[in-house]
């Protein structure tokens, strides 16, 4: 739940961000390349979805180079599915092996804070 509630939303708010900023497209435009709604895509722009954990996902430099490779591919129509998902996963294995997700687990399961978390794969 902590993924599809904080993380793919920060994904999604990172690769539209850079699809509109650094590659130059309109809302509209990278809403039919991320497959989601232009309201989404307008959500993501306000902060509405997707901002409480884009933070930690920006201070990864690993996670940020693997995204900025998904919104180049995007823009330049060089992406499958499989591609997509592939780099989405590849994020996520990221964020989980340096830790940032923990605190969100933290956060959404209160008996966790009395734990040190010694994982590395919250």
């Amino acid at each position: 739940m902590t993924v599809v509630q904080y993380v793919l939303p920060a994904i999604r708010m990172v690769v539209a961000q850079e699809l509109i900023e650094k590659h130059g497209l309109k809302q509209v435009d990278v809403a039919a390349k991320m497959d989601i709604t232009p309201a989404a895509i307008a959500q993501y722009r306000k902060r509405k979805r997707g901002a409480s954990f884009t933070t930690p996902i920006t201070h990864s430099r690993e996670a940020t180079i693997i995204l900025s490779e998904l919104a180049r591919a995007l823009a330049r129509s060089e992406v499958t599915i499989d591609t997509v998902m592939s780099k989405i996963c590849d994020a996520c294995r990221v964020i989980r092996s340096e830790g940032l997700i923990c605190e969100l687990h933290r956060e959404s399961l209160p008996a966790l804070r009395l734990c040190e978390c010694k994982c590395t794969t919250c």
